[in-house]
């Protein structure tokens, strides 16, 4: 056990191994691969890459950038060149398979264009759907803030791309800012995403 525990590749495959055993006996119990079915699969799927990028959201916010300041300038390497660029990989792709399928949820379950519109296409009946649309444009806009600010920002900051130290500080800095407005957006967002589904289904 402790030599699988030790090799994080093999623990997650067993991990996987065991999670689709399950989703098996849940197929066996339930019957069918229907609209019903697929909704719980890609509820798994969104919830597992949802952890994954909202943990190192905070990971970043609350230890790695207040803790940045406090380390000795010979040893901020070992945190620039390799920690964060792995995590950085690890939370952009996250956030891309979160909004992915968070998407194919809501179409499936039949109230993607509606929970976008905040169901303006229904005349604002269903206040459901503007519950969940708010939690749905607060995600797209903390997506298309790590795809669009954060990590082109993050690849000048690392070095990752060729810039002066000037440029580095200045995309360091608005790295830094679109980050946290993620932050100040994720817990509004995770209050629509749970609340949303208890209270309304």
């Amino acid at each position: 056990m402790a030599g699988l525990l030790a090799n994080l590749r093999n623990t997650i495959l067993v991990s996987f191994v065991l999670a689709l055993i399950i989703i098996a006996g849940y197929f066996s119990h339930y019957g069918s691969a229907d609209a019903i079915f697929f909704q719980a699969v890609f509820r798994f799927i969104h919830v597992l890459c949802g952890i994954m990028w909202i943990g190192l959201l905070y990971y970043f916010n609350f230890v790695q950038i207040p803790q940045m300041a406090k380390i000795p300038a010979e040893l901020k390497p070992a945190v620039s060149k390799f920690i964060a660029p792995e995590a950085l990989f690890w939370f952009r792709w996250a956030a891309l398979l979160t909004w992915v399928a968070g998407v194919i949820l809501a179409l499936n379950r039949g109230y993607l264009v509606q929970a976008f519109t905040l169901g303006a296409t229904e005349g604002f009946a269903d206040v459901g759907h503007i519950f969940i649309g708010m939690g749905m444009w607060l995600a797209t806009v903390m997506f298309f803030n790590v795809w669009v600010f954060i990590w082109p920002n993050q690849k000048i900051a690392l070095g990752i791309v060729e810039a002066d130290a000037d440029a580095k500080a200045k995309a360091g800095r608005t790295a830094m800012l679109f980050s946290r407005t993620n932050t100040l957006l994720s817990i509004p967002m995770l209050v629509t995403m749970t609340m949303s589904q208890t209270i309304f289904g």
